[in-house]
């Protein structure tokens, strides 16, 4: 994965030093189906469009990398909700991105379930060693389920991690194709029918296992058009405001958005936070916790072998301009 993103960035080299300041008729935003967020009640009014002063195109993908890519190749200027994980790979492996906001912050609703029939728990989560487990693979979920084996005591090098997006990891688990699948959003629905969670979200933050994903952009973009950017923010600030006040008033608009029906929309909205400003530029977020957390995240994913090396200092891929400016 990290040596497609290399020739990615090559090929992208030339599309950003043809790239004029100010030159900007369209702005693509990436997203994620099943993953309904308070801002989205903006994107449906078009409230971004009238703000920014530019259409404003939504297009979803299927897990971080992907955003990523698509960012390097110019085909997406700002990436709402990125994984943390595909992230930080992307900036260690030479992607032009920054950091600017946290978009949601989860637990409940990125987790690895075990079929009710594998008889495997948190308890002898060792028996996962010589099995295969679904997950995707350098993104959020796959960072989780690395340090929840490492919390259980399990070899995580034992273990078969087989690279499928959340609706085919549903399908495999479902299926009994595997006993264990990790994912995110509504394809978690599908798989407690048939399991459980090996580790709640509850139990994973009190190992420090926090969940989170990111509002990133693409620097050159970002450079020259500082006050998209900031709009964007401020745009989704407020949304995030709304909702906090009302959660119930545009639940309807943001499943519609989200490609979900609304009860599973209103249940997985009611176990999200959306972080003030204010909280954003806190020690626990991008006043250093973030940070922090990159080198962390880098770290682990070389000793797993999915990067072949980590950075000595991440800092530069955060900026908190558009947020306190």
């Amino acid at each position: 994965m990290v040596r497609n993103l290399k020739l990615v960035l090559m090929a992208g080299a030339m599309w950003f030093a043809a790239y004029p300041a100010g030159a900007v008729d369209k702005v693509t935003v990436a997203y994620f189906l099943e993953w309904p967020t308070a801002n989205q009640v903006a994107q449906v009014d078009k409230t971004y469009d009238e703000a920014m002063g530019v259409p404003v195109e939504w297009r979803a993908f299927g897990n971080g990398n992907e955003m990523t890519q698509a960012m390097v190749s110019g085909d997406v200027q700002i990436a709402y909700s990125q994984g943390f994980v595909p992230f930080v790979v992307g900036v260690t492996s030479g992607a032009p991105l920054e950091m600017v906001g946290v978009a949601v912050s989860y637990a409940e609703n990125d987790l690895c379930i075990v079929r009710d029939d594998a008889g495997i728990t948190k308890d002898n989560a060792s028996e996962l060693e010589g099995k295969r487990v679904a997950t995707p693979i350098g993104n959020v979920t796959h960072y989780k389920l690395l340090r929840t084996l490492e919390v259980l005591g399990v070899d995580a090098s034992k273990v078969s991690l087989v690279q499928m997006n959340p609706a085919d990891a549903a399908v495999a688990l479902v299926r009994g194709d595997v006993p264990m699948a990790c994912a995110f959003g509504g394809a978690l629905d599908r798989m407690r029918e048939v399991g459980s969670p090996l580790m709640t979200g509850a139990e994973q933050e009190e190992a420090g296992i926090n969940t989170f994903d990111i509002i990133s952009v693409q620097k050159d973009f970002a450079d020259q058009n500082p006050e998209l950017v900031k709009t964007f923010l401020e745009v989704t600030a407020n949304a995030n405001s709304a909702h906090d006040a009302a959660p119930d008033a545009d639940v309807e608009k943001i499943a519609g958005a989200a490609g979900m029906d609304l009860e599973p929309a209103k249940q997985m909205l009611s176990m999200f936070s959306f972080p003030t400003v204010e909280e954003q530029l806190g020690d626990n977020w991008m006043g250093g916790g973030v940070q922090q957390a990159a080198k962390g995240v880098a770290d682990l994913m070389v000793e797993s072998g999915n990067l072949d090396q980590a950075l000595d200092d991440y800092e530069p891929f955060f900026n908190t301009t558009y947020l306190s400016e």
